[in-house]
């Protein structure tokens, strides 16, 4: 897991994540690839029109129209190539000189999960080409990405700024403890302010909670680290806190429940994707 992959495509997002992907390549000192996928779902490489054709249909009829997909998928392609050119101008201002270029034709989430192995973390926009516009929407693949692969997945909006003060929502659940271990010891929010964030019911246990979260950061060097807890529905009081503390980025993990409870009560990792005006680091 050596590398900061940066997906990008030809949203408007693509700006953010070539930001974005810079910004962790800097910080972790780990090479950013920047990988463009042509779906195969929208250009497949290959199209079989002949079960679309009545009978007495003539052969040059099928013939013009595989050509015309051809074409097609050949343009997109070059589009591709394009986008990356642009993105790798992008990172370079952003201090990353000599990016790897990767282009994939294929599904999406295959194609992340065959990179998977030497992933770090995955940088993805919140929206894509289909969604863009749609302010509190998220892209098709995305929740797919999350559920599927096992790598941290940094996801921006569309405009990205480098955090000056981070929010991690924190619950003392072992996924959120083995989150805070991580964090601690990771370069990437070394000198950075971090606020441990507890929503749950006032006490002498959440608070021994998040007095032991502190000092274990505290520990592996993060000299800066508040502490609150407070009681309210999980999106709307960490979102109001967030934004009364102006934090930057949210940090926390990811899909707790099972797709059926989910169903009934709703996801706060779906939720939070759709409403969070800031990058959301997720960790599985």
């Amino acid at each position: 897991m050596n590398k900061i992959i940066a997906c990008i495509d030809h949203s408007a997002a693509a700006a953010a994540v070539c930001d974005a992907g810079a910004w962790v390549s800097r910080r972790t000192r780990r090479p950013l690839v920047l990988l463009h996928v042509l779906d195969q779902r929208l250009y497949p490489a290959k199209t079989d029109l002949s079960g679309n054709i009545g009978l007495g249909s003539r052969t040059q009829l099928l013939e013009e129209l595989a050509d015309l997909d051809r074409q097609r998928s050949k343009l997109a392609l070059e589009q591709g190539q394009q986008d990356l050119a642009t993105a790798r101008e992008r990172v370079a201002e952003q201090g990353v000189a000599d990016p790897e270029l990767l282009q994939r034709h294929g599904h999406f989430v295959e194609a992340l999960q065959d990179l998977q192995d030497d992933t770090r973390v995955l940088v993805l926009g919140r929206q894509g080409e289909e969604h863009q516009g749609a302010a509190q929407e998220i892209g098709g693949n995305l929740e797919r990405v999350i559920r599927t692969l096992a790598c941290r997945i940094l996801i921006t909006p569309p405009d990205f700024k480098a955090p000056q003060k981070v929010l991690f929502a924190y619950d003392a659940s072992p996924t959120a403890k083995k989150v805070l271990s991580i964090i601690a010891r990771s370069p990437l929010f070394k000198g950075i302010p971090i606020h441990l964030l507890m929503i749950g019911e006032a006490g002498e246990k959440n608070l021994g909670l998040l007095h032991a979260a502190r000092q274990e950061l505290i520990a592996q060097g993060h000299t800066e680290v508040d502490t609150q807890l407070m009681q309210g529905p999980v999106e709307k009081t960490l979102l109001a806190y967030q934004q009364q503390q102006q934090l930057e980025m949210i940090i926390m993990g990811a899909y707790g429940h099972s797709r059926i409870r989910e169903f009934f009560v709703g996801s706060t990792t779906t939720n939070l994707l759709r409403l969070s005006p800031v990058p959301i680091l997720l960790m599985r």
